[in-house]
Formats: structure tokens, sequence, C-alpha cells
């Protein structure tokens, strides 16, 4: 009794074996995530880049990937006249306030090319709006230069446009231009077609004839607008040649009917009109 008493205890290890989620499946999917996230960024700052950069600045950005870059001396890999650029490119085309490649472009991305207008065609340009104001001024009596009378000025207008110097001879209550539904010029309008030839002689600009008529009423079985409104245009450009101008000059002579109105009522006296126009050089 006293042996087993005095015995050293035993000591039993028990060893327990913990597992946990299933088992290790790997890392693998982690780099495969990290590849697409990166990829991803990268295509949005490709996207970001071509929204936000100029054609320029896509080049600069093309050429320093470019290993040739130091041999060609002309970006855009074209030895022609636009150096690798279409015609269509913003920095070619002529600048005249539209687009180049894009259909409708913003004020940023307009054509910045030439405008393709010399030094003389500039200054021919200014020459002609000086003798047009000139002429203008001729007109209305500016500087004690009127080459009209007070009676014949009452059926005068005149503005300048785009297109040229628009001089507008229209009726007045009392004192019409041709006898009522014909194209017979009344003699005030032999005097304004006078006028017309000796003013518009000083320079060699083409000359367009437009004639208006006021609506007729609707109860009419044929309405006349047409060939009146042409036939008093043809009137007042055979006047003016008799006058003295060149015929060769005379661009075009056109009838408008009652289509372009001067005022509201589409009746008024005030609707009855012919307009002669001094073109500019590039409006012919």
């Amino acid at each position: 009794m006293s042996a087993v008493k005095n015995a050293a205890p035993v000591v039993i290890i028990k060893r327990k074996k913990v597992v946990g989620g299933g088992g290790h499946h790997g890392g693998a999917w982690k780099v495969a995530y990290a590849d697409f996230v990166t990829a991803m960024m990268a295509f949005f700052l490709l996207m970001w880049l071509l929204n936000a950069t100029t054609e320029k600045q896509r080049k600069g950005i093309a050429d320093y990937f470019n290993p040739t870059i130091p041999i060609n001396r002309i970006s855009g890999g074209g030895e022609g006249a636009f150096g690798g650029d279409s015609v269509f490119s913003e920095d070619e085309i002529a600048q005249n306030g539209t687009g180049a490649s894009g259909f409708k472009p913003t004020e940023e991305r307009q054509a910045r090319g030439q405008t393709g207008t010399t030094v003389q065609e500039e200054r021919a340009a200014e020459a002609e709006s000086r003798d047009i104001a000139r002429l203008e001024s001729m007109l209305k009596g500016f500087g004690g230069e009127s080459m009209v009378t007070e009676n014949l000025a009452r059926h005068i207008v005149t503005r300048v446009t785009d297109e040229g110097l628009i001089v507008e001879f229209f009726d007045l209550e009392g004192a019409p231009l041709f006898a009522e539904g014909t194209a017979d010029p009344m003699p005030v309008t032999r005097d304004l077609a006078g006028i017309i030839a000796r003013v518009f002689g000083l320079v060699d600009n083409e000359l367009a004839v437009q004639g208006h008529i006021s609506a007729q009423p609707e109860v009419l079985r044929k309405d006349p607008s047409w060939d009146l409104s042409t036939a008093r245009a043809q009137a007042l450009r055979i006047l003016v040649e008799e006058a003295g101008f060149e015929a060769r000059r005379v661009q075009r002579v056109t009838g408008f009917a009652d289509r372009v109105r001067a005022v509201r009522n589409p009746m008024a006296v005030r609707n009855n009109r012919v307009e002669v126009i001094l073109l500019r050089s590039n409006r012919v």
C-alpha cells in the first residue's frame, strides 16, 4: 500500500486538433480581383483623358509612348500637307464659326485653322464698306451731297446688310410708284430710277432688283401677286438701264409677291415696294 501511495502520478496529455473555416482554399482569387480593379481603373482613366484633353494634347501623350518620335519631326505619322491630319481636324480646317470633325461643336472645339482671307482681300472689303457708306450718305442727304429731292426722299428707305446696300422704294397714300394693279411706272418712279443709275454708277458692284406687293383680297379668282411683283421689278430694271446703268451689272430680278411684308398689315400700301440692292463683291 505504501509503495502505491509513494508512486508519481501519471500525467495524460490529450492533444485536440482544431479545424475551422472548412479548410484553406488558397489566395489566387485575390490576385485576379486586384488585376480586375487595376484594369477598370486604367479604363476609366483612359476615358477621362479622351474627354478632357485636346487633339494636340492627345498627340503629345501618344508621342510620349512612341519610340520613333526622335526620328519623326512632324507629329501625326504623315508627311502630307497636313502632317498626317485629316482635312476635318480642328487645327486645319478654315475658321468660319462652324466645327471641323464635330457636327455641333462647342466654342472650345470649333475650327481654329486660318481664315483664308488675305490682307489684300481684307483691305478690299474695308474699301467696299466705305464706298457703300458714302453712297448711302448721298442718298440720305448727309454732308450736303444729297442727290434726292424732298419729294423723292419720302419714298426711300436705305439700310446696309451683309448682302449689300438696300435701297427700298415704297408707295405712299395718294402717291404710288406704279399705276394701280399694273407695272406701269409713275413719273416719280422714273426719277428714282435715274438717281439709282447715277449713284450706283460710281462703283462697279453688281445689282439686284426685288419686287413686293401688298396682299390681294381673297375673293379674287386669280391671285396676280407673283406676276405683278415680278413685272414691277422688271419695269424698274428697265428704267435704271435706260437711265445709263450697265445692263451686264444686273445680277438678278426677283418677284416675292406678298410673301415678305414691310408692316404687319398684309394689305397695307406700305407693302407695295421695290428694292434695289447694291451687292457686295463676295455676295454675287
